[in-house]
């Protein structure tokens, strides 16, 4: 790994873009089921089910978001989608209630996935614009790595909420969607401030 990476101010801000905002995802793939299936009593079907909008969303729209992303820049998508996401998780905070899945679960869905799509696309093009194309290669490998490790610790955090059942569940499960929440906003902080100069990398 060439240290040299790292003297680049926006392959910084990416690298941490990157970490939080999968780290926060992460925790909501392995969590979200499980609330499904132990609290809401869904089939394990149901419980795959209920993330289906955000594969399906992140297909139909990323396209478009990485042409938008290509016209202005990363640095507007970068922390607006982040922000988004960290809506989403806000109202996911709603999911354990007496809501149905139209009225809890899917526009938690909706709302993470906009702002997901609006994430994806512009984040690997800065990522590797971000460095000399001799480096494009490792840098993203590197980004990679750390989307895949943001999610791993965020498994292993959530192992507090795994073994929680019934209104401690509940607790536990509101308590990681309000960390994430802040977590995918430091994210979209973090695009802001470290692409804010990207013209001087």
């Amino acid at each position: 790994m060439p240290l040299l990476l790292f003297s680049s101010r926006s392959f910084v801000g990416l690298s941490l873009v990157t970490f939080l905002l999968y780290g926060a995802l992460g925790g909501l793939l392995v969590l979200l089921p499980y609330l499904l299936i132990d609290f809401k009593h869904y089939s394990a079907t149901e419980a795959g089910a209920a993330l289906l909008p955000m594969p399906l969303v992140i297909a139909l729209t990323a396209p478009t978001m990485g042409r938008l992303a290509a016209r202005i820049g990363p640095r507007l998508p970068l922390s607006i989608g982040p922000v988004l996401v960290a809506t989403g998780f806000l109202l996911a905070l709603r999911i354990p209630g007496d809501g149905s899945y139209w009225t809890a679960v899917l526009p938690a869905m909706l709302v993470l996935s906009l702002g997901m799509a609006g994430a994806v696309a512009p984040l690997t093009t800065a990522v590797l614009g971000s460095v000399e194309p001799s480096h494009s290669g490792i840098a993203s490998g590197l980004n990679s790595a750390l989307a895949r490790t943001g999610g791993l610790v965020a498994t292993a955090l959530a192992s507090a909420v795994l073994v929680s059942h019934s209104q401690a569940l509940v607790s536990t499960f509101r308590w990681a969607m309000a960390v994430a929440a802040a977590t995918a906003a430091a994210a979209g902080a973090c695009a802001f401030l470290w692409l804010a100069k990207q013209a001087q990398v």
